[in-house]
């Protein structure tokens, strides 16, 4: 029988068979078609190459009866309507954050209840009556095209943003006059993650894009980001060519400049361990960029004024630092330091009111520390409780700052300093129905495999007692110097309603230590990623948090990989696992979209060295047959252009095919949606609550009746 006989039987099958899903009931079938490549001498299986072209009517076909299966079990989760009720009001609270500041002008999104996408607003002074300056609610009719990212002139006269549809990411650029609303002619296409850098006088902006179909080899647009410059009104085809000409085609540019528009400087990310910085005095004729930062094998990022420029590294400092540097002398061997490097991470840095605002991650929680221009200490500025501070925003000669601050148990709040008074207040908290009195916020530390002391948060009841019946959440990352610091989210309310611990590991590989932590869980140190999130899962049960029918594990994209990597390591850690829109076949992955970006932080098959320690824990390589496997859900989206559903597909199959299980191993693709970027709310509530649905029945629990 071939592809499509099979295909078409396995949705008859479905379409017909018990509404109910016993776990007993297999998954559609997926005949394998068995490719061996033969790479530095090893013979590599892939039974399911088939499944990466998902342009395939065989594919989709098989996508569509594995959705089926899927919604087949999901649907008939108990108390799956109060769930998604449950969900849907937790969301209706919207959403805020903190405004950007232009003089005695404030630009801020804010998500009420019903809308599916954040409005950017502006007002006219603190008092001033809001007013709606975009709203992407209006861009689609069913709400998948999104506000990408925006910036505005330095007058704030001018605004430039980009909008994408079904959560592609794929911008195109446009232009408005924010006192009007008037939009501008000027349009630019190609401006994925777009960077922009304004001139002071508004005629134009420096900015980066992607080349031009056909300019580069067939299936490389998604590299070659370069710097051009835009002066308005001209067509964007004719935009010159100011930086990047010479770079690799996974190095990634970023453009700042000063103040006075006097200088630019581009960062160059190769990675996300290493950065070069560059330098370009625009006033000087025929000048030209200079690398100013060295072959140092470090991260550089810079705050540029008009008389004097900040860096922001880790270069000789694994927990950063602050240099200042001269625009007469710009080069590294003439910066100075200002602030010095600390036990604990400075997570970054900005110039705001003639200061320089640190904040740290101590612990892995925020520290806010404002000092002088040349690093002198002034104040700390006092937090409510264990959380994160986020969207810092303020003008370099302005006398306020604004930011928002959350936690698990604090909902976001934005807060305004006043530089004058040296005084701190409330500007707006976002009004949940939650009583977070009833749950509370611990640090707690074990050991990995190695003895490395890690440390995790613990969120539940406040003041329950260790239950091993208690239905537990793990979720991890440990990837891309990224830190999981303290957040806000709407939906886990509904799991600590249910009594449930939600847990979340510090594993090497993110940021929260500093740049030796993300080092010792990169290329050949990435088992320690996976020894950290396997060793809390062995804690939680041995300490009598959990047990092991009671703990689920989840993670996304790079945390995607993690769950991988501990399921086919440790099949036995836990009784339901969710990998979202993961990375599973390590040995191919580098061949699809924007990924040999990431070969610095995991390596490459094509380096002999880099495969063997790929090849070891590549999870879709590593699923043994014969094996019991807990409940899995895997996601993933059509419109993902940072990792292919293909990982998703394979990887399902495999597991399939080799579980021995009853549990169901079940895949969920959506056909509008992204790498999670952009998401309409009303497509989050549907998508939140099937995955709580696989939680909540694979767990036994149920909304009706809390543990």
């Amino acid at each position: 029988m071939n592809r499509v006989a099979i295909l078409s039987v396995a949705l008859a099958i479905i379409a017909i068979g018990s509404p109910a899903l016993s776990q007993s009931v297999a998954p559609p079938p997926t005949p394998p078609d068995t490719v061996v490549d033969t790479i530095h001498g090893v013979e590599v299986v892939d039974p399911y190459r088939w499944l990466e072209n998902g342009a395939d009517p065989d594919v989709q076909a098989w996508t569509e009866a594995q959705y089926r299966y899927f919604r087949a079990y999901v649907e008939t989760c108990p108390g799956r309507d109060e769930l998604a009720q449950r969900i849907t009001d937790l969301m209706a609270v919207g959403s805020i954050d903190a405004p950007r500041v232009r003089g005695r002008h404030y630009f801020w999104k804010e998500r009420q209840a019903g809308q599916d996408h954040a409005v950017l607003y502006t007002r006219r002074g603190l008092a001033g009556e809001p007013r709606v300056l975009l709203d992407p609610n209006t861009f689609s009719d069913d709400g998948t095209v999104a506000l990408d990212w925006w910036y505005l002139s330095p007058d704030g006269s001018l605004l430039v943003y980009g909008t994408s549809s079904s959560g592609s990411e794929l911008s195109t650029l446009y232009l408005m006059r924010t006192d009007t609303g008037e939009p501008l002619a000027d349009t630019i296409p190609y401006t994925q993650f777009a960077s922009i850098a304004w001139r002071p006088d508004n005629a134009g902006f420096y900015y980066s894009r992607f080349p031009t179909p056909g300019s580069v080899p067939e299936g490389e647009s998604q590299y070659y980001r370069r710097i051009y410059y835009h002066e308005l009104g001209t067509a964007w085809e004719d935009d010159p060519l100011i930086f990047g000409e010479e770079l690799g085609k996974a190095d990634w540019p970023s453009v700042t400049i000063s103040p006075d528009g006097h200088h630019l400087f581009v960062v160059v990310y190769i990675g996300g361990a290493r950065s070069q910085l560059y330098y370009l005095d625009v006033t000087a004729v025929a000048d030209t960029f200079r690398l100013i930062s060295g072959p140092q094998d470090a991260l550089f990022s810079v705050e540029p004024l008009d008389d004097r420029f900040y860096v922001y590294t880790n270069h000789r400092a694994p927990n950063y630092k602050v240099y200042r540097g001269s625009y007469v002398r710009p080069d590294i061997t003439n910066w100075w330091e200002v602030i010095d490097e600390r036990g604990y991470r400075l997570e970054s840095i900005r110039t705001i009111a003639g200061h320089l605002i640190g904040h740290y991650l101590e612990n892995v929680s925020s520290r806010l520390e404002l000092f002088t221009a040349r690093g002198a200490p002034v104040t700390q500025i006092d937090l409510p409780t264990i959380g994160s501070v986020k969207s810092i925003y303020g003008e370099p000669d302005g006398s306020e700052m604004f930011f928002l601050f959350q936690s698990f148990n604090h909902p976001p709040t934005v807060y305004r300093y006043d530089f004058e008074k040296e005084a701190l207040e409330v500007r707006r908290q976002l009004d949940v129905d939650i009583d977070f009195a009833d749950f509370e916020v611990n640090l707690v530390r074990y050991k990995s495999r190695d003895s490395t002391p890690i440390s995790m948060f613990l969120v539940g009841p406040a003041g329950a007692a260790r239950d091993s019946a208690r239905p537990t959440l793990l979720y991890g990352y440990g990837g891309f110097n990224v830190s999981q610091k303290p957040y806000f989210s709407k939906t886990l309310a509904l799991w600590f309603e249910q009594g449930g611990l939600f847990a979340v590991p510090h594993l090497r590989g993110g940021g929260e230590y500093g740049e030796a932590w993300h080092r010792a869980g990169m290329l050949e140190h990435k088992q320690n990623t996976f020894d950290d999130f396997i060793a809390a899962a062995d804690y939680l049960v041995a300490e009598g948090y959990t047990s092991r029918e009671q703990l689920a594990i989840q993670g996304g994209s790079n945390g995607g990989l993690l769950i991988g990597a501990v399921l086919t390591q440790r099949p036995d850690l836990c009784r339901a696992a969710l990998c979202q829109v993961p990375l599973l076949d390590m040995v191919r992955y580098h061949e699809f979209l924007v990924a040999r970006l990431w070969v610095p932080e995991y390596g490459s098959a094509e380096d002999p060295e880099q495969f063997a320690y790929l090849y070891e824990y590549s999870p879709y390589h590593n699923v043994t047959d014969s094996t019991a496997y807990p409940a899995v859900l895997i996601t993933s989206a059509l419109s993902d252009t940072r990792v292919d559903p293909m990982h998703a597909r394979k990887f399902a199959a495999r597991l399939q095919a080799a579980n021995a299980a009853e549990t169901p191993i079940l895949l969920r693709i959506e056909t509008k949606a992204g790498h999670g970027a952009g998401k309409p709310t009303s497509q989050y509530i549907v998508e939140a609550t099937d995955r709580w649905s696989f939680l909540f029945k694979a767990l036994g629990l149920s909304v009706d009746s809390p543990n």
